[in-house]
């Protein structure tokens, strides 16, 4: 990650993204209706309806959150309900997908309006997974068993080095370094054992600096830790799916914002394993990444001016979703040999009656790059189900290594999964408006989510 290096810096623009029109422009409206003070829900739930057309799901459930406090935008909070629509507005037309689910800033705007809703109605909190992994599945994480009589000492060196960090006592960097060391114990050689996990957040916690400035949500991690340290000594297997997506969430955080270097390879391991992909980059430096921004700056300005020789190009209409041209046909070229590599690796994985780990792993990686390429185009719909169907079969691999077929999610699922994504790109491919994936997607989080082993409850289903 850079962000050690440059901190202030947001994520890059996407200057080959797609965008969504008919919310930019009504986004416009809306905050021309407030500043007018006249009503803005209607402009609202029509970008909240473009959204859910072109799959940006995060983006809607942000659009919703405006609409829930519109009638509550007034006095006080108005010039803090502005600020939110205004920075909204200005994320969404830099087309990156992954900032508008995983940015700090819209995440504080997210929470001041819901927050202003709650003071309304009933009470509700609201957490940076909320927004960050909308629509995602969850895989189930494990508790190994340890001996009580070790487990006791050990919590007991956490605690112990858990306070200064709650209060921010002098010593902070020691206790950190004693709580690594604790989780480090903890964690086993299983690829989902939720100390992994923990372990990986904790180094990014670190690695960000948020660990050693207090940040409000690193103590709450640490102290989640010591809960589930509790839950652990009681003989609890699953871990709570609550901490799973807390601790994924901001794992997930500042490599979705800043990209992954070489050296972040374990964590991206680690992502790819519960489902979450990152880009890789190479700019080292504020300065470079700032000549980029620059750079694609200058391309959207030559596009708006319509001189595809200077690095524009036109446009294309896929329903709600407008996507450049170029960036389209290199999608369909990297779409049609994901494809390809996923029903290769379907087949072998499921010929015989014990599932092949090695393939199973190969179709795991092309439902991940098609993921990530519809992502970058925009393709929101796509890239969740693409990347749902990647973590089910890196679930099938696993399966296969541990010899556990509880932990497979069901095949049928994934079978309708890979059917209704090779629909979708038909229709993509035509010219014609993805199609919504709540359907297949929901499926297959429920088999993703239910592959447990027998002796553990299994966690409910939601997509959230």
């Amino acid at each position: 990650m850079t962000i050690a290096d440059s901190p202030s810096l947001e994520a890059l623009p996407n200057p080959r993204g797609g965008a969504v029109p008919e919310a930019e422009a009504a986004l416009v409206e809306a905050r021309q209706a407030s500043e007018a003070q006249l009503a803005v829900v209607g402009p609202l739930l029509r970008a909240a309806q473009a959204l859910r057309q072109a799959g940006w799901l995060a983006s809607q459930r942000f659009v919703d959150a405006l609409v829930l406090v519109s009638p509550y935008a007034n006095d006080e909070f108005l010039p803090r309900f502005r600020a939110a629509l205004t920075d909204f507005h200005a994320a969404l037309t830099r087309h990156n997908l992954r900032e508008l689910a995983c940015s700090p800033a819209l995440f504080s705007h997210y929470r001041e309006l819901n927050a202003q809703v709650a003071r309304h109605t009933q009470g509700y909190v609201v957490a940076f997974e909320d927004l960050a992994l909308t629509g995602r599945p969850i895989a189930p994480a494990t508790l190994r068993e340890t001996s009580g009589a070790s487990l006791r000492v050990l919590r007991a060196r956490y605690e112990q080095a858990l306070l200064p960090v709650l209060k921010e006592h002098e010593g902070v960097s020691a206790a950190l370094d004693e709580l690594d060391a604790c989780i480090a114990e903890l964690a086993g050689d299983d690829t989902y054992d939720v100390w992994r996990l923990a372990g990986a957040c904790a180094r990014a916690l670190r690695v960000s600096g948020r660990a050693r400035a207090g940040d409000p949500d690193a103590k709450r991690f640490y102290a989640r830790c010591n809960l589930l340290l509790a839950e652990q000594g009681q003989g609890v297997q699953l871990a709570p799916r609550s901490f799973v997506r807390a601790a994924l969430a901001s794992l997930w955080r500042d490599y979705a914002l800043y990209g992954a270097a070489a050296e972040d390879a374990d964590s991206v391991q680690i992502l790819h394993d519960y489902g979450l992909t990152v880009d890789w980059h190479v700019a080292a430096t504020q300065a470079s990444e700032a000549a980029w921004e620059a750079s694609a700056a200058q391309a959207e300005a030559a596009t708006a001016a319509g001189a595809p020789a200077a690095g524009g190009s036109v446009a294309r209409d896929l329903g709600a979703l407008s996507v450049n041209v170029y960036a389209y046909e290199d999608f369909l070229q990297t779409a049609d040999a994901a494809m390809a590599a996923l029903a290769v690796g379907t087949d072998a994985a499921f010929a015989a009656a014990t599932p092949d780990a090695a393939a199973a792993e190969h179709a795991g990686q092309a439902a991940y790059r098609l993921g990530a390429a519809a992502q970058a185009l925009g393709l929101g719909h796509v890239a969740l189900l693409a990347d749902a169907l990647g973590l089910a079969w890196r679930r099938q691999a696993y399966a296969a290594r541990i010899g556990a077929a509880s932990f497979a999610p069901a095949r049928r699922p994934m079978e309708q999964a890979g059917e209704a994504l090779r629909a979708m790109l038909l229709r993509v491919a035509a010219g014609f408006a993805q199609p919504d994936s709540a359907v297949p997607l929901a499926l297959l989080v429920q088999a993703i989510e239910r592959a447990v082993p027998a002796a553990a409850p299994a966690p409910s289903s939601s997509i959230s």
